[in-house]
């Protein structure tokens, strides 16, 4: 309920930003088509070229892409964090096993992220994903020198989603294995272990929420991205349609 909220509210904040510039240009594009095409042809008394449209540059869009940037931040914040937490999350303790007479045997047991798998991958995945925005924000404060034509700008909303889909396994398999040390399950005597280990699964348990804040931020990301890709090429086929009317 929450994510369709959040994405019915950034679906309104694009298209009222971006509706206005998109109506004015198509119907500039319908009335006058050959007077545009005329002033872009020919040349001035000057002998330059009159720049057309220059002046519709959507103040809109750059709003939004610094939304984008900041989101992405965060979220490269976020999944670090979860990433560095969980990577040296370990603790030691030493526990009485047996006592021969009135001697006590103890054992010393570590606990480790390295012992479960689930964790592991866990780690993986949100250190793949902060990569993964830290390239995207160098790209982002890059790409006023870069040019993207062709199936490039579709490539960002691809990779986010990718890992999107990486990351929100990772943490859904350790929030399991986490549930499971916390309460255990007696069904299949299996015991729980956060009763010894607190520091343990607290600091694990605060990794994970770190990584879903980061998985909800790059949802997010990507629902800004695939809306401005709609409207970008939805308004670019209106205005070649409407330019081609008698």
């Amino acid at each position: 309920m929450l994510l369709s909220l959040c994405i019915y509210i950034i679906h309104a904040f694009v298209n009222e930003k971006s509706l206005p510039s998109q109506l004015h240009t198509i119907q500039q594009s319908s009335t006058i088509p050959l007077t545009t095409t005329a002033a872009t042809e020919m040349p001035s008394e000057g002998g330059e070229k009159p720049e057309v449209g220059q002046d519709q540059a959507p103040a809109a869009s750059t709003k939004v892409d610094w939304i984008i940037k900041v989101l992405r931040l965060l979220a490269f914040l976020l999944t670090l964090d979860a990433t560095l937490v969980m990577a040296l999350n370990k603790q030691t303790k030493t526990f009485t096993v047996a006592t021969i007479g009135t001697v006590p045997l103890r054992a010393t047991l570590s606990a480790k992220f390295q012992h479960t798998p689930a964790f592991v991958f866990f780690v993986v995945a949100n250190a793949n994903a902060a990569l993964h925005n830290l390239l995207m924000l160098a790209v982002g404060f890059a790409g006023s020198k870069l040019s993207f034509k062709g199936l490039a700008p579709l490539a960002v909303p691809v990779l986010d989603l990718v890992n999107v889909a990486i990351v929100s396994g990772g943490a859904s398999a350790a929030v399991f294995m986490g549930q499971l040390g916390r309460n255990g399950n007696s069904h299949a005597r299996w015991n729980k272990i956060c009763d010894k280990f607190e520091s343990f699964c607290d600091r694990g348990g605060a990794a994970m929420i770190s990584s879903l804040v980061g998985v909800l931020l790059m949802i997010i990301i990507c629902a800004i991205s695939i809306i401005r890709l709609r409207n970008h090429y939805g308004y670019n086929k209106l205005a070649l349609n409407s330019s081609v009317l008698p």
